[in-house]
């Protein structure tokens, strides 16, 4: 059985013939029931506080695995994140690997296809200082055989008729390659 502040105020015990003074145990049943009340209230104030406390506790609790989860979601999102800007960037080197191959295939390509021109081209200048050449000296020969063809010749002994008085002269010979030198070889 419980006893509560008030029970022990309102309890009152029988009256027998050498007992104890009645003043004393009222006061001292009141002071008691006094102090239990008080310990009942502190005691149900701390139950109330220890409520209130667990709830906030269990507030922090709940804020913490919230904190942790976002933490470790954060985590996962700042790895998935790193991992697709690496991939990226593994793709855009090698992007970047593949258009520098294929234009370092065409520069070369572009590279032997000069290289061929600058070979043709030296060979068609051999060709055409070849061919000036010849030409030059084809020239030169015609031109040498013209002048030896113009010249008077001192083994060639030129004889021309006496003219009779009265016969019309002879025309000056014109120099020119068209007109035939007819010429008489004596000795």
């Amino acid at each position: 059985m419980r006893v509560s502040p008030l029970d022990l105020r309102q309890h009152r015990f029988r009256t027998v013939f050498r007992g104890y003074d009645k003043t004393e145990v009222v006061a001292l049943l009141t002071e008691a029931s006094d102090d239990y009340e008080h310990a009942l209230r502190e005691v149900d104030r701390r139950r109330q506080d220890l409520i209130r406390v667990e709830v906030l506790l269990q507030e922090h609790r709940d804020r913490e695995v919230n904190l942790r989860n976002t933490l470790l979601t954060a985590q996962k999102l700042a790895d998935d994140m790193r991992e697709a800007a690496q991939h990226e960037a593994r793709l855009i080197v090698k992007e970047a690997q593949g258009r520098a191959d294929l234009l370092l295939h065409k520069t070369q390509a572009r590279l032997e296809e000069v290289e061929h021109d600058i070979d043709e081209m030296r060979l068609r200048r051999r060709t055409v200082e070849g061919s000036l050449e010849a030409s030059i000296q084809a020239l030169t020969h015609a031109l040498e055989f013209i002048r030896e063809q113009n010249r008077p010749d001192d083994k060639v002994l030129l004889h021309r008729p006496r003219q009779a008085e009265g016969s019309p002269q002879p025309q000056p010979r014109q120099s020119g390659v068209d007109q035939p030198r007819v010429a008489d070889e004596r000795g």
